[in-house]
C-alpha cells in the first residue's frame, strides 16, 4: 500500500472535530482507542491490503524511538510532561485521555497554521494546503517540533 499523502493539518483538524462531536463517547464491545476507532485511521474497518503504521501520516509526530512500536501513534506525546495516549490508557481515564488529545489537537493545530502562514507571506510556500510543506523536527509530538519546509 503505498505512503498516506493526506494533509497533515486537514487530518488534525478532522480528528479534532470528531472528537468535539463526541466520536470516542460511541458504545463499542470496548473502550474506543484514540486514532485507530476515528477516521483518521487509514486501517479502520479496513481487513486486507492495510497501510503499514510507519507510512501513515500521523508517523511524523511520533518520536523516532518510539515508530517501531506496534501501534506508534499510541507514543505521540501529547504535552510537557511528554505523557502518551499509551501512558493515558494505562494511567488516566477515558476524560483525561480525551482532554489531553484534544488540547493537544488543538495547539498542533494553531501551530502548524501558525508556521504555515509564516511561510506563505514570506513566500516560501505557494499555499497553506501543501502538506509535502510540513516536516518533522525535534522528537515528535507537538507543532512546535514541525518545521515547515521552505
Amino acid at each position: 500500500m503505498p505512503k498516506d499523502d493526506r494533509n497533515l493539518l486537514e487530518v488534525l483538524k478532522r480528528e479534532l472535530e470528531f472528537v468535539r462531536k463526541g466520536g470516542y463517547q460511541r458504545k463499542l464491545w470496548r473502550a474506543p482507542l484514540i486514532f485507530e476507532d476515528s477516521p483518521t485511521c487509514p486501517n479502520r474497518n479496513v481487513k486486507e491490503n492495510r497501510m503499514r503504521c510507519e507510512d501513515c501520516v500521523l508517523i511524523d509526530l511520533v518520536p523516532p524511538e518510539q515508530r517501531q512500536e506496534a501501534v506508534p501513534c499510541r507514543h505521540i506525546p501529547l504535552n510537557e510532561a511528554r505523557e502518551t495516549i499509551d501512558y493515558l490508557y494505562r494511567c488516566g481515564t477515558q476524560q483525561e485521555l480525551e482532554k489531553a488529545v484534544t488540547e493537544w489537537l488543538r495547539n498542533t493545530i494553531q501551530g502548524l497554521e501558525a508556521q504555515i502562514a509564516r511561510k506563505v507571506a514570506s513566500g516560501r510556500i505557494e499555499n497553506e494546503r501543501d502538506s509535502s510543506a510540513l516536516r518533522p523536527e525535534g522528537k515528535g509530538g507537538s507543532a512546535s517540533q514541525l518545521e515547515v519546509n521552505s
